[in-house]
């Protein structure tokens, strides 16, 4: 027993001190990343790199960038790092091969594309450094031109919150910049698996890059042309007092409230950005994009003046309507036309308010008109089905008006007769004056009906029915009612037969 406690004492004597040797060193090591890893933590918060690397990956939000505590992070990866060394010297000092070994190959790989990463950053460290300067370089420069304030002021885009211009531009080739440093960052990190498909896309945009930026700069300057045009054309208009004439004439209660000057400068605005749209479009060379936008493009500019025909046909209709609607309802107003309904016995003086018979004799007239220019937009718009439909309304519209017409006329000779014959049929005359005047209205809605085309069999059967009706009643009512003197008759008759024999 004494021997064995004996070679356990020499045993730990020699040991201890190889385990006390391997415990300074963990704390050592511990100490020293603590140490190193709060020196980052200062370097970077004085020189204020953290925010900048942070700002470079969520941009220039804050609130996003403080989210994101780069310092934090780095010196996490340097302590642990270390950390890494220092657990490998205290397991070797332990004679602990076996276990040190993963660790040690774990880090000689670390070790081994360290320089990868060193250079992939380097690389990153560039890419930034371009894209802040030449960011900081067109945004200077733009604001130094006051791109912003000359498109605002000639394009009338004022908006308290909009993007500036420049900064969206700078933004551009901010990032623009990063994307053709990304083929070489992957390239240096060895990752040949995403580098040929990465490569390919950047290959693919550098070369639409040219015409995207082409078509950019036509869609700019053109859109900037047509807001211009359209300012001039809608100021030159409010100067030859355009809008005053849509306010007397109706024309902008019409369009909506909208102002004549401002209405025909969108037009201008559309005329002109359509082939700027075309040619925009042309110069992208993307023919599944292109092709199909160009050729719809090209077939509305193709119709464009039958489209600028039919409006300024309705347009000019609308006028004349209007012109021809008011003499129209003057004309009739002044001739007594209004007392029309105490004419044909429907009543006597419209009330305030409701139209009067004029002024809805005039308004079917402007209506008229204006469905004649409809159809006549419609043909020229190759619109036939629709010019057909308005037209056969047209058609159904004035045979119902006719019939009216009639039926009006007949009721005003309906009420005439029953005067006639009120005042010269003496003692039958409050029997023959309802005859007459019902039989001139059943006449009248008959030729009404028949006027507006609804069932014209079924209606010529009932006429005549009613005809031969009354026909039948009254040569009954005569035969009945002459019964006594025709047998009278006969008799007196058969009396001077007999006496002439005799």
């Amino acid at each position: 027993m004494t021997e064995f406690i004996q070679e356990f004492i020499q045993t730990l004597g020699d040991y201890l001190p190889t385990a006390l040797a391997a415990v300074g060193i963990l704390i050592g090591g511990w100490l020293v990343a603590l140490i190193v890893a709060a020196i980052v933590r200062g370097a970077l918060r004085r020189t204020k790199l953290d925010m900048r690397i942070a700002n470079m990956i969520a941009g220039p939000d804050e609130i996003a960038a403080e989210r994101i505590d780069i310092t934090r992070w780095i010196s996490r990866v340097i302590y642990y790092l270390i950390m890494l060394f220092v657990i490998v010297a205290f397991l070797q000092a332990l004679n602990l091969t076996i276990v040190a070994e993963p660790i040690n190959e774990l880090l000689n790989t670390v070790l081994s594309y360290l320089p990868m990463l060193l250079g992939a950053g380097a690389l990153l460290l560039v890419a930034w450094i371009v894209a802040s300067a030449l960011k900081y370089v067109v945004i200077r420069v733009l604001k130094t031109a006051k791109l912003d304030e000359r498109i605002s002021t000639h394009a009338d885009i004022e908006t308290p919150e909009r993007v500036a211009i420049s900064d969206t531009l700078g933004n551009v080739v901010y990032w623009l910049v990063f994307l053709l440093f990304l083929p070489a960052v992957l390239d240096a990190l060895g990752l040949q698996g995403l580098l040929v498909p990465v490569q390919g896309m950047v290959n693919e945009i550098l070369g639409v890059l040219p015409n995207i930026l082409g078509a950019s700069l036509i869609l700019l300057v053109g859109w900037l042309g047509a807001r211009i045009v359209r300012q001039i054309v809608a100021n030159l208009l409010v100067g030859f007092g355009v809008d005053r004439l849509g306010e007397q004439s109706g024309l902008e209660v019409a369009l909506g409230g909208r102002k004549i000057s401002d209405v025909i400068g969108t037009i201008v605005y559309v005329l002109i950005l359509i082939p700027i749209l075309i040619s925009a479009l042309n110069t992208l060379q993307i023919d599944a994009v292109s092709r199909p936008a160009s050729e719809m493009l090209t077939t509305l500019l193709n119709a464009l003046p039958a489209i600028f025909g039919a409006l300024l046909l309705i347009g000019v209709a609308y006028f004349v309507a209007r012109l021809v609607g008011s003499f129209i309802t003057n004309f009739l107003t002044g001739i007594g036309f209004d007392k029309v309904l105490s004419w044909i016995g429907l009543g006597g003086v419209v009330n305030e308010g409701q139209r009067t018979p004029s002024q809805i004799v005039g308004y079917l007239t402007t209506v008229a008109i204006m469905l004649f220019a409809v159809i006549e937009s419609a043909n020229l718009l190759g619109f036939t089905i629709f010019a057909q439909l308005v037209s056969d309304f047209l058609v159904a519209a004035g045979g119902v008006l006719l019939g009216l017409f009639i039926f009006g006329l007949g009721l005003y000779l309906a009420g005439l007769a029953d005067r006639v014959v009120r005042d010269t049929a003496g003692p039958q005359a409050n029997l023959l004056a309802p005859i007459s005047r019902v039989a001139i209205i059943v006449f009248a809605g008959a030729l009404a009906l028949r006027q507006t085309g609804i069932a014209q069999d079924i209606v010529n059967m009932a006429f005549g029915i009613v005809l031969g009706t009354i026909a039948i009643a009254a040569a009954l009512a005569f035969g009945l009612g002459s019964r006594d003197i025709a047998a009278r008759e006969l008799e007196g008759w058969l009396k001077r037969i007999r006496s002439s024999k005799d």
